[in-house]
């Protein structure tokens, strides 16, 4: 399986990329602002490049409750933070917004991925990824980004989620996005309970079976500290867990926090699927030489 991001080529048949979180906002949920301060920004940066990230992904707007950020604050934190970092990596930029005028400003700044957890609610959003030949990863999510949703309730958890991205993924393809350029995303925590979340971790093959890379957003998540009975900052084991768990599902794009433990991850995970698939071509192999021979 081949995923385009700009003009970068990769094969995640068995390699997992691990896509390093870059928050531009005061008041995001993890660091609560840690790296706001664009000197803090540009250093966490290029700790995460040194330690092994595929892509980085910058958002300018917190995906849970908070305060109004208008599109002119958006552009202004995202916009010149993807300039810099388009100048100092030669990695993929991936911003995550779901407002299409950001997206567009993004990939004039250098970004080639737009990360939309609205589900491409913006009309306009894959016409414009599609003119700036981004990709794009389409998000399952069962109200809108921002909306407070603590209840929410589905007939089907698993059928939903897929029918939902197969919609989305279909539009993508509509609007001229190649299937090479398409990531889906089950949307951990949005508009999920703890054991729903987890429910969509361990059924991560079926919606990997859509065709398109999966990414999983698990790191440092809601579900993680609520499962096991602790806080978000004591959850690292927790979601390095969850990303074995992904990727045995199929998913071949993390997003994380710590990118050098996550690296780590993928790069013993894709040793082992391969080593796991050549074996299994020898054993059908000799199978084969076993009742050819049979007398």
């Amino acid at each position: 399986m081949l995923l385009e991001l700009g003009s970068h080529r990769f094969d995640v048949t068995y390699r997992a990329l691990v896509m390093g979180i870059l928050n531009r906002t005061p008041d995001s949920f993890f660091d609560a602002g840690q790296y706001w301060e664009f000197d803090q920004f540009l250093s966490k940066a290029d700790q995460l490049v040194n330690d092994g990230a595929d892509l980085l992904d910058i958002g300018g707007v917190k995906a849970g409750p908070g305060e109004f950020v208008s599109e002119e604050e958006e552009l202004e934190r995202v916009v010149p933070a993807i300039e810099a970092l388009d100048q100092r990596f030669d990695v993929p930029l991936s911003v995550d917004t779901w407002r299409a005028t950001v997206l567009n400003h993004c990939i004039e700044a250098g970004a080639s991925v737009g990360n939309d957890i609205s589900g491409f609610a913006d009309a306009d959003y894959l016409h414009v990824a599609a003119k700036g030949r981004a990709s794009v990863v389409a998000t399952h999510i069962r109200l809108a980004p921002r909306v407070d949703d603590p209840d929410p309730i589905y007939d089907d958890l698993l059928s939903e989620v897929r029918g939902f991205l197969v919609e989305r993924s279909q539009r993508a393809l509509d609007a001229g996005i190649p299937p090479q350029r398409i990531i889906v995303d089950a949307g951990l925590d949005l508009g999920k309970v703890a054991s729903q979340s987890l429910e969509l971790l361990h059924r991560s093959e079926e919606i990997a079976k859509l065709g398109f890379p999966l990414l999983l957003s698990a790191s440092n998540k809601r579900f993680l500290f609520e499962l096991l009975e602790t806080d978000r900052h004591d959850v690292a084991a927790g979601t390095m867990g969850a990303h074995v768990v992904g990727i045995l599902g199929g998913c071949r794009v993390l997003r994380a926090h710590d990118v050098r433990a996550s690296r780590r991850i993928a790069d013993f995970m894709a040793e082992s699927l391969s080593t796991r698939a050549r074996t299994s071509v020898r054993h059908t192999e000799l199978t084969s030489e076993q009742v050819i021979g049979w007398p």
